[in-house]
């Protein structure tokens, strides 16, 4: 297993989908996961170490996992089939699949440690490119002018 640290929420353009980087320790190279908006917002906000006036959801997922299992808990990214991460979390005696970004998310809140497996590096990992200091700063900008109208799907009017 290689262990990851999140670099960051890159934003390529304001119509893509953000993309969640993390490096292997040690290393040069980045698992780029693209994920939605709400999920790049849960996981900078515990980046930044804001904490919320009301828990949200990966806060209130992060409290149960510690009131059910105190230990320390991992995340595991083990495969990419047709372009959808899979991912486990390991807690206690379980593991529970589900989607990378949710349990990067989970992670980051209680600093337990993110891994993947050497295979899936070698498969999709790509060279970390020096991150515009600018970045950080258009995501919160993006993250400011969101509202839930944006989610809805057209095709259903």
């Amino acid at each position: 297993m290689i262990g990851l640290e999140v670099l960051g929420i890159r934003l390529t353009s304001p119509e893509d989908p953000p993309v969640l980087l993390l490096q292997e320790e040690g290393g040069t190279r980045c698992l780029p996961i693209w994920i939605g908006a709400p999920e790049a917002a849960a996981i900078a906000v515990a980046i930044e170490g804001q904490v919320p006036e009301r828990p949200m959801t990966h806060d209130l997922l992060a409290t149960v996992l510690q009131l059910i299992e105190p230990g320390e808990g991992r995340v595991v990214i083990e495969a990419v089939e047709e372009g959808v991460y899979q991912a486990t979390l390991h807690v206690g005696q379980f593991e529970v699949d589900a989607r990378p970004s949710d349990l990067v998310a989970v992670a980051v809140r209680l600093g337990w440690r993110i891994e993947c497996t050497r295979s899936l590096m070698d498969h999709v990992g790509v060279e970390a490119d020096p991150a515009p200091s600018d970045e950080m700063e258009a995501f919160r900008a993006f993250l400011e002018r969101v509202t839930p109208d944006d989610f809805e799907d057209d095709e259903d009017e």
